[in-house]
């Protein structure tokens, strides 16, 4: 059990209040005890953010695009050379190593819960750095999934179903959301991943069927160009995802900025990585707001008197909490927790984004990937300091 007093904690994009929150578990409670408390003061404490979409394996890999493309199809067949550097040397790294440096990717950015766009693998189970969705049924996309109505047949009523889908400028994007229309997939549980060709008919078929849209901006941009209109974002059902590495320009902290530059307030993404975010991927009990008795799944940042959502656009997070155990905390705050960190903890470092203590074995992942890689590695995009 840990109590964190004198925090300022936030209860919605624009409000906020000082309240003194107890880790009893994997749950948070509010209380009025001050007894053997962490001293927060200074600080803001605001929800894990949601990852709504990503592929967690693929975060060590460069950007691989090396154009604009008219259509997902495309540019997979322009970048996958499974035998050519650097992709052969990536894919020789064990995958549960990949799989843990995204899971240190989202964590380093504040993200406390994440989608995996692919099937979910037992180490998540394990000691992973954030949360992976477990309950959903998901297909690739229409080029790469021709079972697509079988698993969207599979998927329980209660989970979300999570496609790629009209990925792309062209006629061939636009066409998917007709195609999917005829494979009875578009209803209220269908989560479309980038919905970046989609037209005004297809606009209102999926608005008439309930479905939810994943924005991936800076995939978008740097793929095809383009991303989706923000009046679209705003006046559907949408959260934000970061897609990986291979396409996307950073981490969720980039992505938040990258999104506001393209017309997002800040109280929209606010929304789009908490509250929004797990209605649509349905975890509401799990993740999205700090509530008494919710999942003890939260951030710290330094209070400069700015809103939750004003947060975002210039998120350093400070301490992590996943299920009420600390998994990354700054060095800044490692002192004010004295010994209720444990010694084993080990420093990560970004370039230009700071260092962290965290449970996780860093030093032997970066051994191990060096050995493969080389001397330099960077975790999407970002250099890995030690």
């Amino acid at each position: 059990m840990m109590l964190l007093a004198h925090a300022r904690v936030a209860r919605s994009a624009t409000n906020s209040e000082r309240s003194n929150v107890q880790l009893r578990g994997p749950r948070v409670f509010f209380t009025g005890s001050c007894d053997d408390a962490v001293d927060l003061s200074g600080y803001l404490l605001l929800p894990g953010l949601i990852n709504a979409h990503d592929h967690l394996e693929f975060n060590l890999f460069p950007r691989l695009g090396r154009r604009i493309y008219a259509n997902a199809t495309e540019w997979a067949g322009d970048i996958h050379r499974p035998t050519e550097s650097p992709v052969r040397e990536h894919l020789s790294l064990p995958k549960s190593e990949r799989l843990i440096w995204g899971g240190l990717r989202n964590l380093l950015s504040g993200v406390t819960t994440v989608a995996h766009h692919n099937p979910y693998e037992p180490i998540f189970d394990e000691a992973f750095p954030v949360r992976v969705v477990r309950r959903y049924g998901w297909a690739h996309s229409i080029a790469f999934s021709p079972d697509i109505a079988a698993r969207h047949w599979e998927t329980p009523p209660d989970q979300p179903f999570v496609i790629h889908a009209a990925e792309g400028t062209d006629a061939c994007a636009r066409m998917e959301i007709e195609e999917l229309e005829r494979f009875g997939v578009l209803d209220g549980r269908t989560v479309l991943v980038h919905a970046l060709g989609i037209d005004r008919s297809g606009i209102e078929r999926v608005r008439q069927r309930g479905c939810s849209i994943v924005w991936c901006p800076s995939s978008n941009l740097l793929t095809y160009g383009r991303t989706l209109a923000c009046d679209f974002v705003r006046e559907s059902c949408c959260a934000l995802g970061t897609d990986s590495a291979i396409s996307a320009a950073g981490d969720m902290a980039n992505e938040i900025r990258i999104a506001h530059s393209q017309g997002a307030s800040a109280e929209l993404l606010y929304d789009m990585v908490t509250n929004r975010a797990a209605r649509i991927l349905h975890v509401e009990r799990s993740a999205g707001a700090i509530r008494h008795g919710a999942a003890a799944d939260l951030i710290a940042v330094r209070d400069r008197g700015q809103t939750p959502a004003e947060a975002l656009l210039h998120l350093t997070p400070e301490l992590v909490v996943v299920g009420g155990r600390v998994r990354l905390i700054s060095k800044q705050l490692h002192s004010r927790f004295g010994s209720r960190i444990a010694k084993t903890f080990r420093t990560v470092a970004l370039e230009g984004r700071g260092e962290w203590f965290t449970p996780f074995d860093v030093p032997r992942l970066l051994k191990s990937a060096r050995a493969v890689l080389g001397p330099e590695i960077r975790l999407a995009g970002k250099r890995v300091l030690e």
